[in-house]
């Protein structure tokens, strides 16, 4: 799991983005029901990442590990 890092700002940032892989993604919406602060269904009905910052490291864990198609990762 990534490590948080501040940036110049004095912000909390991720040092690792989590990413969803769209090719893969069914549209099941259980990222989404897990962290609906991170992740939303776009137009074409998988999931996106919306906001990078938007929950902790561990809750963004939580719903990648719960992923049924293995689609969402960090880089």
């Amino acid at each position: 799991m990534p490590q948080a890092v501040q940036n110049w700002e004095g912000r909390v940032k991720m040092a690792a983005e989590v990413y969803v892989d769209q090719k893969v993604c069914i549209g099941c919406g259980l990222c989404m029901s897990i962290v609906p602060e991170v992740f939303r269904l776009n137009d074409a009905g998988v999931s996106e990442v919306h906001a990078q910052n938007g929950a902790a490291e561990a809750k963004i864990q939580e719903a990648i590990d719960s992923c049924p198609v293995n689609c969402i990762h960090w880089r």
